[in-house]
């Protein structure tokens, strides 16, 4: 039988961006548990200012292949 976490990954990465996306938040939800509503009340605020800035082009937005590569060349 082959490892369950890899035909998982090899199955998820099948799917569409946004429902890779919404999976992902499920799962790392999932390890979180609860938190404090403070805490998550500042994670919201934060978002909320990020996403704010990405619509007002406050911020350059790169695309994650390019970040992805920038890191690796980084990493060496």
């Amino acid at each position: 039988m082959p490892d369950s976490v890899s035909e998982l990954s090899r199955r998820a990465r099948e799917l569409g961006p946004e429902d890779r996306a919404r999976l992902a938040e499920e799962l790392l939800a999932s390890l979180e548990g609860d938190l404090k509503p403070e805490v998550d009340a500042a994670w919201d605020e934060a978002l909320r200012m990020r996403i704010a800035d990405v619509e007002d082009e406050a911020v350059e937005r790169v695309p994650a292949d390019e970040v992805f590569a920038r890191v690796r060349r980084a990493l060496r």
